[in-house]
């Protein structure tokens, strides 16, 4: 039997919405099947690309095209990727989706007040006190998925389950070998 080909997950959601938990949680799934997963988290790699961000439309514009034509060629190359970005226009995961056939859109669920509770980075504290003014939920739009294939509501669902469900889509998908299947 031939290994199963390359995919990619993205998380999206409001910031603090638990997307970093539940990729961390999916990422150790994915690896407990002999999968070895990069996870492009947005913030490391907003960094590198665009070191002092100004969170402009056309400054994220250019990040997550590059995000997304850096996971399509791991993709390429045979690396399953889970992306763990908030990409809060649908163009920019829709270009991700044009990019990279073997795609789960998973939808982070949570009310804009539950993610400014758990906000452990001060991105909405910034954004409440005018230091920033693009903050997705808060200022700037941000356009939920019309279609995820997963949905995950993080105030009801632990990072575990949530896991569980997504490498249960990826399985349905044939994206990834059953576990009975890969276990020696």
């Amino acid at each position: 039997m031939s290994e199963p080909r390359a995919f990619a997950v993205w998380l999206t959601g409001l910031p603090a919405s638990g997307k970093s938990t539940i990729a961390a949680a999916l990422r150790a799934r994915l690896e407990a099947r002999n999968l070895r997963v990069e996870v492009l988290e947005s913030d490391a790699v907003r960094r590198v690309l665009t070191p002092a961000p100004s969170y402009s439309h056309e400054e994220r514009a250019f990040f997550y095209r590059a995000l997304a034509l850096m996971g399509s060629r791991m993709v390429a190359h045979g690396i399953p990727v889970l992306f763990d970005a908030t990409a809060n226009r649908r163009i920019y995961r829709d270009f991700a989706r044009s990019l990279i056939p073997r795609f789960l859109e998973v939808a982070v669920e949570c009310p804009l007040e539950v993610c400014m509770a758990r906000d452990r980075k001060g991105t909405y504290q910034k954004g409440l006190a005018g230091q920033s003014t693009t903050v997705p939920g808060l200022q700037d739009l941000y356009e939920p998925p019309l279609a995820p294939e997963v949905r995950i509501d993080s105030t009801r669902m632990t990072a575990a389950a949530a896991a569980d469900l997504i490498v249960a889509a990826l399985d349905e998908r044939r994206f990834t070998a059953p576990a009975s299947k890969t276990a020696r």
